[in-house]
């Protein structure tokens, strides 16, 4: 038998790029025409343009190729090739009924999920502002305590700096509920220029026999600031003190103004001279006060005689010549 060129005898002989070769050009092989064919003659045109592929209607079955005959592959209904608009009955999968959804949808709330436990937060909340403030009481009572206990001390410690000392740094006495005018002692009376206290001597009526010595120079004072005077008017001032056996005098000062009658320390107990223990008495001067506080001074000044110890001091209502 003579080898012969009876073409393709099926369609994977065919050769797409044969008219690239002498041989195929001698067999009659073409480039690829609009058509979409390429190949030998006869061949089977297999190429299909891009979007010829129609979505949304039903495809047509491909027919089996016919081998040995020029075939043509009919195009489907609204396909084309490039340049040509899609098929426009195709419509995305999700537009059709029971498509897949495009957005996350949010699933229906039962009631019954757990939100934000809000009542345990405000119960937190209660508990450490409670914790915050019970920790603020406790540390205000513990400075308040501390606070009483230094008061404490330091009242102690003054009270038995005015005991030892002398003179003492100042005195003043108040009106009882009752009304009844003050008396005061020498130790708590103010004393300046030498003034001191002591109890050596007997007789003196004071609390613990305490009385002012030192008065016999000029510049010695005790002075004494009354609070809750009732009313303005005529009061009188009496003075508990001693002489030996002869007579003394002291300046007054109420309110700073001196009066021009002196404190008369007479030798009224007729002690012997020098006889303190003996000499014990009292005297008084009228004087005039203000309605509420007032200052009561009794001083040795220039041209006194003071040789006297003092023992108390205190008011009586009214110019009267017996105060008790």
């Amino acid at each position: 038998m003579t080898p012969g060129d009876n073409g393709a005898s099926t369609p994977e002989d065919d050769d797409p790029f044969g008219y690239l070769y002498a041989d195929g050009q001698a067999r009659g092989a073409q480039p690829p025409s609009g058509s979409g064919g390429y190949g030998y003659p006869n061949a089977v045109s297999r190429v299909r343009s891009v979007g010829e592929r129609s979505y949304g209607g039903q495809q047509q079955a491909p027919q089996a190729p016919q081998y040995g005959g020029n075939q043509t592959i009919p195009q489907q209904p609204g396909a084309g090739g490039y340049g040509q608009q899609p098929n426009a009955a195709y419509q995305a999968p999700e537009t059709f009924p029971g498509g897949a959804p495009t957005t996350r949808q949010q699933m229906p709330s039962t009631g019954r999920g757990r939100g934000p436990n809000t009542k345990g937060l405000l119960i937190g909340a209660i508990a450490v502002v409670a914790a915050v403030v019970i920790g603020i009481s406790v540390a205000m009572m513990n400075d308040n305590s501390d606070g009483n206990k230094d008061s404490g001390n330091q009242a102690g410690a003054s009270a038995s700096s005015s005991q030892n000392a002398s003179p003492t740094p100042s005195s003043t006495s108040s009106v009882s509920a009752s009304g009844d005018l003050p008396k005061i002692d020498a130790k708590a009376l103010r004393l300046d220029g030498g003034a001191s206290l002591a109890s050596d001597v007997k007789g003196a009526t004071a609390e613990g026999g305490t009385y002012v010595t030192g008065f016999n120079q000029v510049g010695a004072s005790v002075t004494w600031t009354v609070n809750g005077i009732p009313d303005s008017g005529k009061y009188s001032v009496y003075v508990g003190y001693s002489v030996p056996g002869k007579d003394a005098t002291a300046t007054l000062t109420v309110n700073g103004t001196a009066s021009t009658t002196p404190v008369g320390l007479d030798n009224y107990a007729h002690a012997a001279e020098g006889d303190y223990t003996k000499g014990w008495t009292r005297t008084y001067n009228y004087v005039q006060l203000n309605k509420g506080t007032n200052t009561i001074k009794i001083s040795c000044e220039q041209g006194n005689q003071c040789d006297a110890l003092l023992d108390q001091v205190w008011l009586v209502k009214g110019w009267v010549k017996s105060g008790g």
